[in-house]
Parts: C-alpha cells; sequence; structure tokens
C-alpha cells in the first residue's frame, strides 16, 4: 500500500474526490491482464481490492501488488511502452484513470499538477533506493547505508501518512469497496 500512501499523501482531499469522480471501477477475473508488456498504456490504475501479479517477459514474476498499489505510474511520466505485464491473481478491483483525462487536468490545474508530480517524484525515488538495495550496492559499508533501516520512510513523507490513509479509506468507502 505504500505507492498510495505516497500518492494519496501529497495530494488534498478534493484532488482524491476528483480521482473518485473521473475514475472508472473496473472489477478484474482471474488472469485478467490489465497491463502488456511493449504496449501503449492508456490509464493509470490504483488497487481497491485483490491482488496483482507483475511479470516480466516469458512469464516471470517480479512482484505482487496489493490493495492500494498503483500501477502505469511510469507510462503518466514518459511515452514509453511498460515494461512489464500486470493481471490479477484471483478477482481483483482497481480505479482506473484515463490517462487522456488525468493529462488534461495535469495541464489545466497547476496546482494539482504540482502535487502529483511530487508524489511520483517520491514515489519513483523510493522505488529506486529499494531496487539499488535489492541488487546489492551500498552493502559495502558505506555510512549511509549502515545507519538506514531497510524498510524506513524518509521522514517528509512519513508526515503525510495519516492523511494519507484516511484518504485511501474515504476513496474506498465513496467507491463502495467492501
Amino acid at each position: 500500500m505504500r505507492k498510495a500512501l505516497y500518492i494519496l499523501g501529497q495530494l488534498d482531499d478534493s484532488d482524491v474526490e476528483w480521482l473518485a469522480d473521473y475514475g472508472t471501477r473496473r472489477s478484474l477475473a482471474d488472469g485478467e491482464i490489465i497491463v502488456h508488456e511493449g504496449r501503449p498504456l492508456d490509464a493509470l490504475f490504483i488497487t481497491l481490492a485483490g491482488r496483482l501479479r507483475v511479470t516480466v517477459g516469458p512469464g516471470k514474476e517480479v512482484s505482487r501488488l496489493k490493495a492500494g498499489e498503483l500501477v502505469g505510474e511510469i507510462s503518466v511520466v514518459d511515452s514509453g511502452p511498460p515494461s512489464a505485464t500486470v493481471a490479477a491473481l484471483g478477482p481483483a478491483l482497481v480505479l482506473a484513470l484515463p490517462k487522456t483525462v488525468l493529462q488534461a487536468r495535469l495541464d489545466e490545474d497547476a496546482c494539482f499538477a504540482s502535487r502529483f508530480y511530487r508524489a511520483l517524484a517520491i514515489l519513483l525515488a523510493d522505488r529506486l533506493r529499494s531496487t539499488t538495495k535489492r541488487l546489492g550496492y551500498g552493502k559495502s559499508g558505506d555510512l549511509e547505508s549502515e545507519t538506514q533501516l531497510d524498510n524506513e520512510i524518509d521522514v517528509g513523507v512519513l508526515d503525510t501518512l495519516s492523511d494519507a490513509g484516511q484518504r485511501f479509506g474515504a476513496l474506498l468507502r465513496r467507491l463502495s469497496v467492501d
């Protein structure tokens, strides 16, 4: 759920209302694919319930996503095709936000764009740090890696977690997710 907390922690309540108004609830059957590796993506997804399986290449699983995870955020930043395939692992529910609708809001509302892109930057920085640690960089005794916990959350983000959790709960209630 960390990804949604990064995003919702930076957005405000009216932004979350906008997501609920302009996104579409989409029920997924087991195995249903919402992102195809190498094919252009037309939406950003927030997992509301269930789990998603992320694979690369010929079915190599690299991750499993739970409620609160985002899918397709990199395709919002650049126009490249997704680098993985994402499918439901059992029944799942997502909020699909069309990229064209999101892009129009980003173009029209500079304050929203600032909050949204800051949230994406925080999320992608966290992912890069996690990947770097997973690949073994920084484990050779450098000072910074010795002083940080593996699952440490940035202090600036930590302050927003309570609001983010409340916003995610409000989004679920608004979309009537049990």
